[in-house]
């Protein structure tokens, strides 16, 4: 049961024997009659009672008219003594000090009246003031008794429970106390429900409230609304509504006509008003008119009245419903009742008015025949709820609601299921590891499941739908012992249950010393033996004892059930030493050490160059190869660093260096070594390109590791290029060649040259010739162009200079013109002119082209 304790107390005005004006001061009556002569000549005694509130302001007359002499004096209950307040002796009034107690007192001018100005409790007592009249003749004497009860307003009042979190069938008690507040004070209980509806439980002059058998209906907020006489106005409003229809909600109205709220609480001064709708305001002012209502326009409908002197409220709210036919189709569903042993059906046709017939048809028939009784059902007639036991349903039912309305019918069904698969459980713990909560959950049911926790030592929980959460403080939880949770469902006889063991994680490693050679990446292993209850995370921490984070050293790689730990690059010096795996849970924890041991890498094996040697004439490359000392076996070394540094230049053909006599100085000087890396240990050889051919080098060979460097080999100077005979049997085969070429060459000029001489071998080499063939020749000048310098006569279209002639026979000689670009040499006088005596020679012939 959830109870607010509101500290405001609701304050009802009623009526009293004097009223307040717009400035808060009390105006209160005084006597009617007026100032008569004695004929006596006795002392007239008149008594007047007048109340005042602690803090506000009073006025206490003395007659209707001024006297010409009076003295206002003061008597505090339970005692006899008189002291003088305030007199006027004709001279003006005199305030005495004695006042000060009784609050700011003043004299109101033209007349014997006092305002009190704050009243106090003090003043509460006999004012007496004794007025004379008519000194100068025959004098009257007044005494006016004015009891002035000073009254205080009750405070804000606060309530005192008993059990704030009762249960059903406990009894508790409720008081609402006062600071301070005048008797009598009346105390009224009000109860607001959680749909908004609120009803007066209790009320009458007592502060004190008991309730027993409490059940969940009582569950909702309690105020409690102290008053008593100085606790005035407004009434409770009354509301009037137009036009008038009452129902059993509250009021009605048609869909679209226009409805007139007003309200009305009488106060002094005159109340102010608000409306809200639904808790919103919505108007000011004691009339709302709503011009075309339609259905949305149905709710609660609150007239708050307001005393903005008192600072007091009076509030009422009607509900309002709108006529209009349902929307929709009707909706059922299926509840768990009388602790998940029965099934409660509900059927919904929210939206219309009047309000839809509703009943059930389906299973629900033939079990009601025999299993509904009265107690077990809830306007079954309109078949709004229905009763029935677990027994007498099956794992499926099927039932329908059937709802009609004088405008409308409709039919919808609803069933029933047992959720699927079984009740979940899990551990998990809050982020700041302050709780460990055990989760239940079965969900998907129709009606919802029960579902509660049992555990050793008392530690359970009881009874909620769907799902139930256990909550035990960290550290609290007992290891080895199951907690269970059950869960019931209405269509089941049985309970379901599932169970979590809590037990402290156990971490294993695959080994606890790992021994690695410096610069390399190692991964250090940690896993959980199984997966504990409840989960938590796995921590690295470093062989300083801190904790781990991925950086440029380490890489974390986890989930829930192993954590691996890759320190990078590893350094002897830096990252030897023990590393700390660690992790825990609510029950306990856990740690296991791996030890890391960095080792330097050996010292490579000895290499040795065996060969260093020129591949050419040109000397712009070496090969070279090598050989390592020791063992073979791969993992000594990861490659080699072959190094070669200039020596020496020899002189260009002219005699003279490609570089100065300084430049070779300085790099004599310097001694710099230029490398190349193999990175293949198991290489034995390889050539160096792109040397200056008049430099000579050195070269060396130095065996290398992950990170360290051996030492290098012995330097070894490129030997020059083994002598060979190809090019000698080359060059004398291509001289012969030319020799032959020369000879055939003479051959045949001088067969030319004699033909006339020796016809038979002339005409064996070039073929017969026909008397009447001849050479045309139409450019003379053209058997005849200037040669080059050094060259060789050309006879008779041969050249000895150039490549070999290209020889054409013919039946009959085709004109030949001679080129300079063809016969590049001077010709002799007495060729040409022998060429032009032959120019009519039609014999047949040959010629020779270029």
């Amino acid at each position: 049961m959830v109870a607010k304790l509101l500290g405001l107390a609701f304050l009802y005005l009623t009526t009293g024997p004097f009223s307040f004006s717009a400035h808060g001061t009390a105006v209160y009556p005084v006597p009617t009659s007026s100032v008569k002569i004695n004929p006596n000549w006795e002392v007239v005694y008149q008594d007047t009672d007048v109340y005042g509130v602690v803090g506000k302001a009073v006025i206490l007359e003395c007659g209707t008219s001024v006297p010409d002499i009076y003295i206002w004096s003061f008597t505090k209950p339970g005692t006899d003594a008189i002291r003088a307040v305030v007199y006027n002796l004709g001279k003006g009034p005199r305030i005495q000090q004695f006042a000060e107690t009784l609050g700011q007192l003043t004299i109101i001018s033209n007349s014997a009246a006092v305002s009190i100005e704050k009243l106090p409790l003090a003043a509460h007592g006999l004012f007496t003031c004794q007025a004379f009249y008519n000194i100068d003749k025959e004098p009257v004497v007044y005494y006016y008794y004015v009891h002035l009860n000073v009254r205080v307003p009750v405070s804000k009042p606060y309530l005192l429970l008993s059990d704030v979190s009762p249960v059903e069938g406990s009894t508790m008690w409720m008081r609402c106390n006062l600071e301070n507040g005048t008797e009598p004070i009346q105390y009224v209980w009000q109860h607001e429900t959680r749909s908004g509806n609120i009803t007066v439980v209790a009320q009458g002059s007592s502060n004190l409230i008991n309730m027993t058998d409490i059940n969940r209906n009582h569950t909702g907020w309690y105020r409690c609304v102290a008053t008593n006489a100085v606790n005035n106005g407004p009434d409770i409003p009354r509301i009037d509504v137009t036009p008038y229809s009452i129902t059993e909600r509250g009021y009605s109205a048609l869909e679209r006509e226009t409805v007139s709220l007003m309200c009305q609480a009488p106060s002094n001064p005159a109340s102010q008003y608000v409306w809200f709708y639904n808790n919103s305001q919505v108007y000011s002012g004691p009339q709302y008119t709503i011009t075309k209502i339609l259905r949305m326009h149905t709710g609660d409908y609150a007239c708050l009245a307001q005393n903005t002197y008192l600072n007091t409220r009076s509030k009422k709210t009607i509900s309002l419903t709108v006529y209009y036919p349902p929307d929709g189709s009707p909706s059922c569903s299926v509840e768990a009742a009388l602790n998940h042993t029965a099934l409660k059906l509900l059927c919904v046709w929210a939206g219309g008015f009047p309000s839809p017939s509703l009943d059930w048809a389906g299973d629900l028939v033939q079990a009601g025949k025999t299993q509904v009784n009265a107690e077990q059902q809830t306007n079954l007639q309109s078949g709004t709820a229905v009763i029935l036991p677990s027994e007498s349903m099956t794992p499926n039912s099927l039932f329908r609601c059937v709802g009609s309305h004088p405008a409308l019918k409709q039919t919808t069904e609803c069933s029933t299921h047992i959720p699927p698969a079984e009740p979940v459980c899990f551990a998990y713990v809050t982020n700041t590891q302050q709780y460990l909560m055990l989760s239940c959950s079965w969900d998907g049911g129709a009606p919802k499941a029960l579902v509660w926790w049992e555990g050793p030592g008392g530690q359970s929980k009881g009874g909620q739908e769907n799902s139930n959460i256990l909550v035990l403080r960290y550290g609290m939880a007992r290891s080895g012992i199951p907690y269970t949770c059950y869960a019931k469902h209405p269509l089941l006889v049985e309970a379901k249950s599932c169970r979590l063991t809590l037990e402290a994680p156990v971490l294993l490693t695959q080994r606890r010393v790992i021994s690695v050679y410096e610069g390399s990446d190692v991964q250090l292993t940690c896993n959980l033996r199984a997966n504990y209850l409840p989960a938590n995370e796995i921590t690295w921490f470093n062989n300083q004892g801190v904790d781990v984070r991925d950086t440029s050293k380490y890489m974390l790689l986890r989930t829930s059930a192993w954590a691996n730990l890759t320190v990078r690059e590893t350094d002897e010096m830096q990252d030897s030493g023990e590393y700390r795996c660690s992790t825990s849970n609510a029950v306990g924890g856990a740690e296991i050490n791996v030890t890391l041991v960095v080792k330097r890498y050996p010292m490579p094996p000895n290499a040795t160059l065996i060969r260093a040697t020129y591949n050419s004439r040109q000397r712009n490359e070496v090969e070279l190869e090598w050989q390592v000392d020791g063992t073979e076996e791969t993992g000594g070394w990861t490659g080699f660093h072959l190094e070669h540094q200039w020596v020496s230049e020899r002189p260009n053909k002219r005699g003279s260096s490609n570089i100065s006599q300084l430049q070779m100085e300085e790099r004599i000087s310097s001694q710099d070594w230029y490398r190349t890396v193999i990175q293949d240990p198991g290489s034995r050889s390889h050539t160096v390109r792109g040397l200056t051919p008049t430099v000579t080098y050195q070269f060396r060979i130095t065996p290398v590791n992950h990170r360290t460097i051996g030492h290098p080999s012995p330097t070894k100077t490129p030997a020059e290029p083994r002598n060979s005979m190809y090019p000698a049997v080359i060059g004398a085969a291509i001289g012969g060649m030319l020799f032959a070429a020369i000879l055939t060459v003479l051959l045949l000029m001088y067969i030319i040259r004699n033909r006339n001489n020796n016809p038979r071998l002339h005409d064996m080499l070039f073929g017969m010739q026909h008397s009447q063939s001849r050479e045309n020749i139409n450019f003379p000048e053209d058997e005849m162009v200037r040669g080059s310098d050094g060259g060789i006569e050309d006879i008779g279209g041969l050249s000895t200079a150039g490549k070999p002639s290209r020889f054409y026979t013919q039946g009959i000689l085709a004109p030949h013109r001679l080129t300079q670009e063809s016969h590049p040499h001077q010709s002799s006088p007495s060729l040409w002119r022998r060429r032009a005596s032959e120019r009519h020679d039609h014999s047949q012939g040959c010629r020779i082209l270029e």
